[in-house]
């Protein structure tokens, strides 16, 4: 297998975050940003990563795991969602879907939450972070001139901050509620929310107000990775 990814992209650490807790082997391609589209786009039909590409070995596995009339050949998987998904059948133990369906349906509310809100919201604020008082984390010409891509892009200006800051906030009081409590947010054992979280909210790490304010959070992401067996993100671990 093949990982098509951002080195940077938390979207892609939650693909990776996967493939670790799985103990799947595969290889990393990293895409130049911009560049990405003219690779991706014949492959998925999007322009977006991360990609998993698959061997040959691969496809036959997936193929005689699929019921009986639904099998089809699979060549490449768009989205960390779907990504995920697609090791839950290629492996599956240890599972990341839970058994009790009840559970399973609160997990996947979850993680599309994160993906869609909070995962955009931690990547306004990062990047407003490392334009301004982050800026030293890597001041060079290349690394300013990706963030301030990424800035246009996006759109991030200080209202949709202003605005992403509030969500995290809120982010906070729903994740804080079911972490400090357990060990994962859904049932007794690790989800997809869980590695979801653990990636979309690891840029904060660099941020030392959210350090300083959710000692928690840390420590359930670094506990995570672990598990994985993911390198820390940075701002952990050091």
């Amino acid at each position: 297998m093949r990982l098509l990814q951002f080195s940077t992209s938390h979207y892609c650490r939650k693909a990776r975050l996967g493939l670790g807790y799985k103990q799947i082997a595969y290889q990393v391609e990293n895409l130049t940003p911009g560049l990405h589209i003219l690779k991706l786009k014949p492959i998925t039909g999007l322009t977006t990563v991360p990609v998993l590409l698959l061997e040959a070995e691969d496809m036959q596995r997936v193929s005689e795991a699929m019921p009986s009339g639904t099998r089809q050949e699979v060549q490449a998987i768009a989205d960390s969602t779907q990504i995920l998904q697609f090791l839950d059948r290629y492996r599956p133990e240890p599972a990341l879907s839970l058994p009790d369906r009840q559970l399973q349906t609160e997990a996947l509310m979850l993680e599309d939450w994160l993906d869609e809100s909070i995962g955009t919201a931690t990547r306004f604020v990062y990047y407003d972070f490392r334009a301004g008082a982050g800026k030293q984390i890597d001041p060079s010409p290349s690394s300013q001139l990706v963030i301030q891509v990424v800035r246009r892009q996006y759109g991030i200006n200080q209202a949709a901050v202003e605005l992403a800051a509030n969500r995290l906030k809120v982010a906070m009081e729903v994740l804080s509620s079911r972490w400090q409590n357990s060990l994962y947010l859904v049932g007794d054992r690790l989800s997809v929310a869980d590695i979801a979280a653990a990636a979309l909210l690891s840029p904060l790490a660099l941020i030392p107000q959210y350090r300083e304010d959710y000692p928690w959070l840390f420590e359930r992401i670094e506990r995570i990775h672990l598990l994985c067996r993911e390198p820390l993100p940075p701002g952990l671990g050091n």
